[in-house]
């Protein structure tokens, strides 16, 4: 398989993107045409509002506020479609390219209702899943797709969405059999009361009581807290040599936190970083350096998961993917 942005354009990528120039053009057509009539539409009545009849200044502020937000609504949607449908055909491409697949909408599973028992993720009111990335790797059934999760604040009129998390969720097998529940997390996330006395000997989630495990290279500990429902299984699936490999994440996307879960044989890492894999837009010049850019957030997510992931003889895997600073 070629590697690269050459292999990925190459392989069809850009014959396709060179094939979309028209449904671009169409769109920003149709978007102009949109606000043009809109602003023809509006004006009359707006005129109306300002100059007719005498109605409160708040009445007219609103309306005319609101009709503005409706014009520039209508006419994005076309360019919003056409941004959508070039992303959808860009990251299908990279999917392809790293033997997975991908679809724009995504469903949370059972993963991610563990992630929000084990406090991976924080509580919310509302969220948006988007990005699934899904298939096999090395043998192992991996799942990766991004959450938008917002909890509301304030009331009344100071009411508003506020985000709590944002980044991607990661799920696959792990590379070895185990029966514990392990979680992983940035030390001093969990603190004896009133923060005092360093970190809590234990955690309890819906009742299940994790200890924290002791780990025998005190450098772990000064970065990652490691907790578990069995002291020796934890070690073994959890070793120093990971906080390496998990940092690496954590610099790569500029990530807040990482937080992972060992549990009923597989591995649940959330990462809270920026919005990805937005490779759609309607500059046709940008195509090849937002391709290059979804690659390698991809490339680096998925071989950094195989990192940590273990064989059968608790040895970590070395991903045979592309490398994601093949697309720089």
């Amino acid at each position: 398989m070629r590697n690269g942005i050459d292999g990925l354009m190459q392989g069809g990528l850009e014959s396709w993107l060179a094939g979309q120039a028209d449904m671009r053009e169409g769109a920003r057509k149709q978007a102009a045409s949109r606000w043009a009539w809109g602003v023809a539409l509006a004006l009359p009545v707006l005129a109306f509002l300002w100059f007719g009849p005498v109605i409160a200044v708040e009445l007219r502020l609103f309306a005319s506020i609101a009709a503005g937000v409706l014009i520039a609504w209508w006419g994005y949607r076309p360019i919003d479609a056409a941004r959508r449908a070039i992303k959808i055909g860009i990251n299908s491409a990279i999917a392809a390219h790293f033997g997975v697949s991908y679809s724009h909408e995504a469903e949370p599973g059972a993963e991610f209702a563990a992630a929000r028992d084990y406090g991976l993720v924080p509580g919310f009111d509302r969220s948006r899943f988007e990005d699934r990335w899904h298939g096999a790797l090395k043998g192992h059934d991996f799942n990766l797709y991004e959450a938008h999760l917002e909890d509301q604040r304030g009331s009344g009129k100071d009411r508003r969405w506020v985000t709590v998390f944002r980044g991607p969720v990661i799920h696959m097998g792990f590379g070895r059999r185990f029966h514990s529940t392990t979680l992983l997390e940035r030390a001093g996330k969990h603190r004896k009361w009133m923060g005092l006395g360093g970190a809590s000997d234990h955690v309890i989630f819906k009742g299940h009581r994790l200890d924290r495990v002791d780990q025998v290279h005190p450098a772990f500990g000064d970065v990652y807290a490691l907790y578990s429902d069995d002291q020796v299984e934890a070690r073994v699936l959890v070793h120093p040599t990971y906080v390496e490999h998990l940092l690496r994440i954590e610099s790569a996307f500029e990530a807040q936190e990482l937080r992972a879960l060992f549990a009923r044989g597989d591995v649940i890492i959330a990462i809270e970083a920026d919005n990805m894999f937005e490779s759609g837009g309607m500059n046709a010049a940008a195509d090849r350096d937002n391709a290059a850019r979804a690659a390698r957030q991809f490339g680096a997510l998925a071989g950094l998961a195989l990192a940590i992931n273990q064989n059968e003889r608790g040895q970590v895997l070395e991903s045979d993917l592309p490398r994601s600073d093949d697309f720089s």
